[in-house]
């Protein structure tokens, strides 16, 4: 290696891939169609800009729990269109319904559901779609009048739906999509049955191209604990008050057997990353870069060679006095008693992709991103790594077309860059990049540094009680021994289910009305179906719904800063 690679800025580029588990484990119906709609426009762009640049490299990190759901929707996919077997996503199965519903409630709520699309860059992207658009928004105003609405009208709102939905790359290299796009409207079952099948395509082979790309060493691929909870607040809510000292904390005064549930998630997640991508991964992004001291350690004993988190954690713990400040903070840190280096977030550089760059021309956007660089280049010791991890589903729909343009010149213009190596976590370590001591860790996630998002207000703080009531229901099934073997393995699904960090990010008023009511209603679905399969009558509480939302939060509340604004 020459003297010029030995000073070039690391860089490394994470995406985050993750989705909650949308199905009612009960009847397996999908309650929301995100999982399959993020397939098809993110995460088969994610991959082939990749495949575009030889040369460049990134992490990328899948939930578990999504990994099975893309599973099981290519299978569903490919049982309807071999043997008209029934999909159980209602958006999905409408697509290819020859009839419209007649119930006329159905028949709105299946309108309104091919209206959840960014308006600037999905719907008025296309003319015909603008234009259905605008009649459906007409239709909720004068509901009345949807018995005059033809299926023709129907047909073709849901087509539009799925066109827009579909990433870039297809659009640019499937004549089929290009055909049906130019089309316009008018579209028959057969067209609709040929956007099925290009969605089970994708759906059938995206993991494969990751997996290809890790097989390269393209790639570094690393997994979240199974169900994406938040694993610090599972082994002590208390840890909320690092960060946040003064914050209300529930009632439940401890998550019961929050260490065992943890150990489980662990290994769940890393047994089902294994049986698709067939290895043992190096790496785990903790859910949300959630981390507390005890959280490292149990990581580090697990086996994980690398974990990252926040910039906000490193910065709230670097302000205790028992840590010393170092000259860069471009490095991976060990906390003491650990033996699991931990590398934080640039925030600043990851929020400008996230929030701001959808605003600018792709070619300023990737200029802007290499002058800061350059700028930590020249001003940071020479063996710096720099952080960027991000969400790599749910910033693409406020850029240009997909942020098609953007990510192509990143990539390029990064891979080619004299003075920045593109690399992986794993690689980093493997150079004996410098690891920075820390002598002490405040518990944090990478969105503000705190577990705000999560809990310490009153609808998230009810969220845990119900939760913890839960938990107690399973520990005392459990105890009986009166569970069989088979309801037990349900039982412990469904609970984890349950565990997830997302049901706790959309509790409260700052967020939007529709996502709030969906993701609560979700989430008591999920705890009524743990006690049924416990046994025992769900509370009637759980009948109830317990927080409603009225905020416009930036970006529909589906990402956050990494520091407050």
């Amino acid at each position: 290696m020459n003297k010029t690679e030995k000073t070039k800025l690391k860089l490394v580029l994470c995406w985050h891939m993750h989705q909650p588990e949308y199905r009612d484990l009960h009847t397996g119906i999908f309650k929301l169609p995100w999982t399959y709609l993020h397939v098809i426009k993110d995460y088969v762009d994610m991959v082939g800009h990749l495949e575009a640049v030889p040369d460049a490299k990134a992490v990328v990190n899948f939930a578990p729990i999504l990994l099975e759901q893309i599973e099981e929707y290519a299978k569903q996919v490919s049982g309807y269109l071999q043997d008209r077997i029934a999909i159980t996503d209602p958006l999905l199965a409408a697509l290819v319904d020859p009839n419209i519903p007649a119930d006329l409630e159905d028949r709105m709520k299946l309108v309104k559901d091919c209206l959840r699309a960014n308006r600037e860059r999905q719907i008025n992207r296309y003319p015909a779609y603008e234009k259905l658009v605008k009649m459906a928004d007409w239709l909720e105003q004068n509901y009345d009048t949807l018995d005059y609405v033809n299926s023709q009208f129907i047909f073709d709102i849901l087509v539009w739906y799925h066109l827009a939905w579909m990433g870039e790359t297809v659009k640019l290299s499937d004549n089929r999509i290009k055909h049906l796009i130019e089309k316009g409207s008018a579209y028959t079952l057969h067209d609709r049955i040929e956007i099925l099948e290009i969605i089970g395509e994708q759906l059938s082979s995206v993991l494969y191209r990751y997996k290809a790309l890790a097989k390269k060493g393209q790639i570094e691929l690393s997994v979240t604990p199974y169900a994406h909870p938040i694993m610090p607040l599972l082994l002590d809510l208390n840890s909320t008050h690092e960060a946040m000292p003064n914050a209300p904390l529930p009632d439940l005064a401890t998550y019961p057997g929050g260490q065992d549930r943890i150990l489980w998630h662990l290994e769940k997640g890393v047994q089902t990353f294994k049986r698709f991508f067939g290895f043992k991964p190096d790496g785990c992004w903790p859910s949300e870069g959630s981390v507390s001291e005890e959280t490292l350690k149990i990581l580090g004993d697990f086996g994980f060679k690398w974990t990252a988190t926040g910039g906000s954690v490193l910065h709230n713990s670097l302000n205790l006095p028992e840590n010393e400040k170092p000259m860069g903070l471009h490095y991976p840190f060990k906390l003491k008693q650990t033996n699991i280096p931990c590398f934080f977030r640039d925030d600043g550089l990851s929020d400008l992709i996230g929030f701001e760059y959808s605003k600018w021309h792709a070619d300023d956007a990737v200029g802007d991103f290499i002058n800061h660089l350059e700028t930590i280049a020249v001003n940071e010791p020479p063996d710096s790594v720099v952080s960027i991890i991000m969400d790599g589903e749910n910033a693409w729909e406020y850029f240009p077309d997909n942020g098609y343009y953007f990510l192509s010149a990143l990539y390029k213009r990064l891979a080619s860059h004299p003075s920045i190596e593109l690399t992986t976590f794993s690689e980093c370590l493997k150079s004996k990049v410098e690891i920075k001591p820390l002598n002490r860790l405040v518990a944090g996630s990478w969105v503000y540094g705190t577990f705000s998002t999560w809990i310490g207000d009153s609808d998230k703080n009810r969220g845990w009680d119900m939760l913890g009531d839960a938990k107690c229901a399973f520990d005392m099934a459990i105890s009986s021994k009166r569970l069989t073997d088979k309801q037990l393995e349900a039982a412990k699904l469904q609970l984890a289910v349950c565990e997830g960090s997302d049901w706790f990010w959309w509790f409260g008023d700052y967020n939007p009305g529709e996502a709030v009511s969906n993701f609560e209603k979700q989430f008591r679905l999920n705890l009524a179906n743990l006690y049924r399969i416990l046994g025992e009558e769900p509370p009637t509480y759980l009948a109830l719904s317990f927080t409603q939302g009225f905020g416009a939060p930036a970006m529909g509340g589906a990402m956050r800063h990494g520091t407050q604004q």
